[in-house]
């Protein structure tokens, strides 16, 4: 068999048992064993002791956990639920009363979650049932819920940011500012378009009244203090170079149990079931980052990547060609497998031909991180709309329905981010790296 035919083959094997169902870790790893007995037999394995360590010595991947069990403590106590209720006091007097909530609420909490999952979760339990009971467009409800969760991934913290870093050697801490602009933009879309929608139909969200007073007004303020410091303190600390990722989770985590302590329900129950939930989660996306250097051994040995960067250079495409071809390749992966998965399967193959091109690793992996927000909200695998749908009574087909206007806003989004890399890359150039 030819070393084309081989690497076909391995990438069928791979959508193969990815359409049978089997998980990411397995999906990836299975057919990369497959490819090194192909090119080496037996002998071909001797390295994955190496690959072991190697896949899971980093620094960089503790701050995964520590962001994770942060998120869990907030949940667990309570504080999402008491950060909603203020927020949703201050912002739902925009048109689209609670729907604004949903978007700026995702922004907030994504800022400590990390997860696209976890973010659309934690405020979609909160807000549905809610939405529900004031009689607000199922449709656009639940879809604002599940594109509100995709900003999980792109403000800062984020969690394939950090893997993204790590299969890169990336500075993480410039990835996560390189979020801030782009995320708050996105968020500044989200919220108007809405707003939009609102004033045309206003059938779609009934008119929400805020403060009606000053000690209302100041209740809604003290709901979002503890939220407001800790988000202020991660992206400062970050910017100013006073700590790592890691050690801004850690001290986030002290924070959240502080905080929880004293604003929250925080007990040992809330603590198990964050520590429990942590690492389950974890696991699950350590196995993947395993498996992923599993598959980037692979390849190496095999050298697809030197292959398929000549194959490109030779093809003379321009840069935006090239934009355009990653476009098509992450919009069919992102209908197919979830958010890390597409990390750590293209990223090792992609990040040679990145430097041929001259592209900033930076500037490509917010782009990425866009190009995986839309792979969340894409039928028929887009993992937030099955998070949304199991929360509430409606159909698989209004949350898709609801999230279609801002699949498209993130278009927008991207387009902006091709005219414009200084929108990703203005706050990184001008900190202060620890």
């Amino acid at each position: 068999m030819t070393p084309e035919m081989q690497i076909i083959a391995v990438f069928v094997v791979f959508i193969l048992l990815l359409a049978a169902g089997m998980a990411v870790p397995l999906a990836i790893s299975v057919p990369a064993l497959i490819y090194l007995l192909m090119l080496g037999g037996v002998d071909a394995l001797k390295g994955l002791g190496l690959v072991s360590w190697g896949s899971m010595n980093s620094f960089a991947l503790t701050a995964i956990p520590l962001f994770i069990l942060m998120a869990e403590l907030m949940q667990g106590s309570g504080l999402s639920m008491r950060t909603y209720r203020g927020l949703a006091k201050l912002v739902c007097v925009i048109p689209g009363g609670l729907l604004q909530t949903n978007i700026a609420g995702c922004a907030l909490f994504s800022a400590i979650s990390g997860s696209s999952v976890t973010t659309a979760a934690a405020i979609g339990g909160v807000a549905l049932p809610q939405l529900e009971q004031r009689k607000y467009s199922p449709s656009l409800a639940a879809g604002s819920l599940a594109a509100g969760g995709t900003l999980g991934i792109l403000i800062p913290p984020s969690i394939a940011m950090i893997i993204y870093g790590t299969f890169t050697e990336t500075s993480i801490a410039k990835l996560f500012m390189a979020g801030v602009i782009p995320g708050l933009m996105l968020t500044g879309l989200f919220m108007a378009y809405i707003a939009v929608h609102a004033l045309i139909k206003p059938e779609i969200a009934p008119k929400e009244r805020g403060p009606q007073n000053a000690g209302e007004f100041a209740i809604a303020i003290y709901d979002l203090l503890p939220v407001t410091l800790l988000i202020v303190g991660i992206m400062s600390s970050l910017y100013l170079g006073f700590a790592t990722p890691t050690e801004v989770a850690a001290l986030g985590c002290i924070f959240v149990g502080v905080v929880a302590a004293a604003w929250g329900e925080l007990n040992w129950q809330v603590i198990r079931d964050a520590i429990r939930t942590t690492v389950i989660v974890s696991g699950n996306i350590m196995f993947i980052v395993f498996a992923a250097f599993i598959f980037s051994y692979a390849i190496s040995m095999g050298g697809v990547g030197e292959k398929l960067t000549h194959a490109l250079v030779d093809m003379n495409l321009t840069k935006t060609q090239f934009m355009l071809a990653m476009l098509v390749l992450f919009t069919l992966l992102g209908a197919l497998v979830e958010s890390l998965g597409i990390i750590v399967i293209t990223v090792p193959l992609l990040y040679p031909v990145l430097m041929k091109f001259g592209i900033d690793p930076i500037w490509f992996g917010i782009v990425l991180v866009l190009f995986i927000e839309m792979g969340q909200i894409t039928p028929p695998i887009g993992i937030n709309l099955f998070v949304i749908q199991g929360l509430w009574k409606g159909t698989l087909q209004q949350v898709v329905t609801g999230s279609i206007p801002f699949h498209l806003l993130m278009f927008v989004m991207l387009g902006l981010l091709v005219a414009w890399p200084e929108i990703a890359l203005w706050l990184p150039q001008n900190m202060t790296t620890k």
